[in-house]
């Protein structure tokens, strides 16, 4: 390992979080893979590998800091993009059944490329919008853990995000700023989605001190008959 890789192995050990050799040339392979495609496709920023590491691979796992991971076995991931956090999660915590809905098919391929590339089980890729994806039986309330990061404002996030939770499940939103005023004016649409604001975790990455917050949502009971609305719907009118 060289010093962006121990330094990463090492954070990750303060959260008992240890990686295997294999693990941690799963996370260099898919930095690899992610830098080679993105000269062909709009993935992502950020290329420089230390940046990856931290602000990509590291932001991804920090999900797990706050939940008994070994208690989740399904986690949806929506709108997942270049596949974060669901294959930093999925490479920390094999056991997982992972299922990434992403409305680009340009993106699938690539995270089926990566999945390959890193021989991981269990991890289902669906090309769709999530209002649709959330209508089909065994996708809807269906999950121990939906979490999206960085996809839209917590109003959108709940309708997008909510339906997939079974009951009993939890939603984790990732945000960067400070969420408190999306949060406010999500009161509605979570009511309405079956969710209960649980908590929320703020923290700061490491080297780089980027903000970072979790917000937490426990779904309640099963998702209504009428949500989500029809794909492009929440974007235009959130339930406010």
């Amino acid at each position: 390992m060289d010093s962006i890789q121990t330094q990463f192995h090492d954070l990750l050990s303060k959260q008992n979080i240890v990686l295997s050799p294999e693990q941690m040339q799963q996370f260099e392979t898919y930095y690899e893979e992610l830098v080679s495609w993105n000269e062909k496709m709009n993935l992502t920023g950020i290329t420089e590998r230390d940046q990856v590491y931290i602000k990509h691979f590291y932001d991804s796992v920090t999900l797990s800091f706050y939940l008994k991971m070994d208690q989740i076995h399904s986690l949806a991931d929506i709108g997942s993009g270049a596949g974060f956090p669901g294959i930093p999660l999925k490479i920390c915590f094999p056991h997982l059944k992972l299922t990434i809905v992403d409305s680009l098919n340009k993106r699938i391929l690539f995270l089926q490329n990566v999945a390959d590339k890193l021989g991981l089980k269990d991890v289902e890729l669906l090309h769709g919008r999530a209002e649709d994806m959330a209508r089909n039986e065994g996708l809807r309330d269906s999950f121990d853990l939906v979490t999206a990061r960085a996809v839209a404002r917590m109003a959108v996030l709940n309708e997008f995000c909510l339906p997939f939770a079974k009951p009993g499940g939890t939603f984790a939103a990732m945000k960067g700023s400070d969420p408190a005023e999306e949060v406010r004016e999500s009161a509605k649409s979570l009511s309405e989605l079956r969710g209960k604001l649980k908590d929320s975790h703020h923290f700061s990455l490491p080297m780089e001190n980027s903000e970072r917050h979790i917000i937490w949502v426990s779904k309640t009971g099963p998702t209504p008959k009428k949500y989500p609305r029809k794909a492009g719907t929440p974007l235009k009118s959130p339930i406010l």
